[in-house]
């Protein structure tokens, strides 16, 4: 199986937008273009704060889920918990 991700934006508002996908990269480009999500089309995304790798689609949308009930503040230092990790 093809993994997934879960991946953090820091938007023009100031707010920490989450979604999953297959491609983050390819991804990000369409938020930049306004062709993704609604919410980044009202409030185009500034910066990718960080990524997650999981197994599949399912434990990414479990990931998900438990991200977004996290606050602003917490998402940011998982994100930087993220980039840690990864360098």
């Amino acid at each position: 199986m093809r993994p997934w991700f879960v991946y953090l934006l820091e938007c023009s508002n100031g707010s920490v937008y989450c979604g999953i996908a297959p491609d983050v990269e390819k991804r990000y480009a369409l938020h930049l273009a306004g062709k993704g999500a609604r919410y980044t089309r009202s409030w185009p995304p500034v910066r990718l704060l960080g990524a997650l790798e999981c197994a599949d689609r399912a434990a990414a949308s479990r990931e998900e889920a438990r991200v977004k009930r996290m606050s602003p503040d917490a998402k940011r230092a998982f994100a930087a918990r993220l980039r840690q990790s990864g360098d």
